[in-house]
């Protein structure tokens, strides 16, 4: 992560400011992210790969693993693990190599399985799901002993190893902890180890046909890659307990602190990996990648910036609260950012011809605009004036009154950086729509106000002959209700926006977008910031993805009852 963006001080860094001056953990600071490779990261991932990464970077020597907890082979993926893979890094993160998997720590596992056996710690059950179901108890009413519970070891160890070979079929036996089924922690009752699976695993391929469960294998990994502070989401403090149990009847010797925090909750977004999932099977959008998806490769298609992530991360801090972001602060992350560093460009949306009457016929005029308004040393860029050109439609009214700023008949407006013109003509087409504006130029308007009189208005325009053609993607909020998974009686896809996805195929840009960077963000002026579509760069089209308008509409909207 980049200099300067180290994380705020929170109740986890105070926690190990503590552990460092009693000198815990040998003075290491040694966390995860630990994600499962069932689905594309999402935003709410973000604030884990910030926490985790940043806190290693602000203590000396440490340091941060990547590993996939990759336990449930039946949902998990390769194509899954390099997009999380890609994610990290794109977000400017190092992790200590080589790059995990809980996979790998199968047999260690296995092992400590065994051991459990051993020791009278563990059982192999053989009720079936809804007898176990039965047996577990409620939140009100204690659990009862499975009758399997008091197996000797011999049989436990006979069994379990015959699980291992394949000999039962899947949901024949599983391996269960002794723990106490009278616990009020419903964890705490027997929780399952292990399960028969047949399943081929995209690490370990057909080796096993049984597999650890999450709850039993995170632990355990954090203690083999020597983690010190293992932070989660608060959904996990009452698997704490279970976490420490693991880790306290098997002889292993490091035993990390399972720290909780709050989740990152975002209104007007969905981020449930299987919901998500949902949204992609059902073809509701275009891919995990699709722009208005609050994945992280779907903000990065949009043109958000790891910067503006980080800093939204940053800005909404650590807590233990439970709470709503408004997705506002997403979205003025990313404009403080680009505001900064995206050089301007100008591009008609809905354009409207209009012919300079008195401009010469065949004449080109290269003029000369700033790349950026309040960074010189962006430099500057050709804008190709002539006598034909297009400005966008909703820039011109017959009549208006005085609060329109843009160009109306018979006045004038000024075109940016470029001159001032007055219409005196509309030519309409048999529907009454206008389709064509006469106009004249005052020549000695070129950079300066003309003499005698003040022109308010400023609007974009580009020269139709050297004019690019452009698909425009207006992309906005994919749900239209800030709760869209609220609401139990209805589905969310209900709630999904109409108007998140408008195609403009008919746009005009300036001609210096000919030879847009596919990793360079723009402001159009006037209309957004847009940012070229890598995917369809790569296949030779010029297709601009809108990532945010330059204001916020939507505070409008809300603030109208609409």
């Amino acid at each position: 992560m980049s200099e300067g963006e180290a994380i705020k001080p929170n109740f986890i860094t105070q926690i190990i400011d503590k552990d460092l001056a009693a000198n815990k953990h040998g003075g290491k600071v040694h966390t995860r992210f630990p994600p499962e490779p069932n689905g594309y990261l999402h935003i709410g991932h973000a604030k884990s790969i910030c926490l985790n990464f940043g806190v290693a970077e602000t203590y000396a020597n440490g340091r941060c693993n990547l590993r996939f907890d990759d336990t449930n082979p039946e949902k998990e993926s390769q194509e899954y693990i390099d997009s999380i893979a890609a994610d990290v890094k794109w977000l400017g993160c190092e992790w200590e190599e080589p790059v995990r998997h809980a996979s790998s720590y199968f047999d260690q596992l296995f092992e400590y399985a065994i051991e459990l056996i051993n020791n009278g710690k563990a059982y192999v059950c053989s009720l079936t799901p809804d007898e176990m179901t039965a047996y577990r108890g409620s939140l009100k009413e204690p659990g009862k002993p499975s009758p399997y519970r008091d197996r000797s070891v011999e049989e436990n160890l006979d069994l379990f190893h015959r699980m291992a070979k394949g000999e039962f079929a899947d949901g024949a036996h599983v391996l269960r902890a002794k723990i106490d089924m009278a616990s009020p922690n419903i964890n705490m009752r027997d929780p399952i180890l292990y399960r028969i699976r047949r399943a081929h695993h995209h690490q370990t391929g057909d080796k096993w046909c049984v597999y650890p469960m999450y709850d039993y294998t995170h632990p355990i990994s954090d203690a083999l890659e020597g983690i010190t502070h293992s932070l989660c989401t608060l959904e996990f403090e009452d698997h704490r307990p279970l976490y420490d149990w693991v880790l306290d009847n098997i002889s292993i010797d490091c035993h990390p602190q399972q720290i909780e925090f709050a989740r990152l909750n975002l209104n007007y977004t969905v981020t449930s990996k299987r919901k998500l999932k949902k949204l992609v099977d059902e073809k509701y959008v275009e891919g995990w990648d699709d722009p208005r998806m609050p994945t992280l490769a779907g903000l990065r298609r949009r043109g958000y910036t790891p910067r503006s992530i980080r800093s939204f991360c940053n800005a909404i801090g650590v807590t233990r609260s439970e709470g709503v972001v408004d997705v506002a602060m997403l979205e003025f992350a990313i404009r403080e950012d680009l505001n900064e560093r995206a050089p301007r460009a100008m591009c008609v949306l809905h354009p409207l011809k209009v012919v300079i009457t008195n401009y010469p016929e065949g004449q080109v005029e290269e003029l000369v605009a700033p790349a950026h308004p309040q960074n010189e040393s962006m430099g500057t860029r050709t804008v190709p004036f002539a006598r034909e050109i297009y400005i966008d439609q909703e820039d011109f009214r017959e009549s208006a009154n005085k609060h329109f700023k843009r160009l109306v008949l018979g006045k004038e407006v000024r075109l940016r950086n470029a001159y001032v013109i007055r219409c005196d003509e509309v030519i309409k087409n048999e529907a009454g729509e206008p389709i064509e504006l006469r106009c004249v130029y005052d020549a000695d308007t070129l950079g300066k106000d003309p003499e005698g009189r003040k022109v308010k208005g400023v609007i974009h325009w580009v020269a139709a002959d050297q004019a690019v053609d452009v698909e425009v993607r207006l992309y906005d909020r994919l749900f239209n209700h800030e709760s869209p998974d609220a609401q139990k009686e209805v589905e969310f896809t209900e709630f999904l926006n109409p108007e998140s996805l408008v195609v403009l195929s008919g746009a005009k840009a300036e001609a210096s977008l000919r030879q847009a960077g596919s990793e360079v963000p723009y402001q159009f002026e006037r209309e957004g910031y847009f940012y070229l579509d890598p995917i369809k760069a790569a296949q030779g089209e010029l297709v601009f993805n809108r990532t945010v308008t330059l204001r916020d509409t939507w505070a409008k909207i809300e603030a109208k009852g609409e």
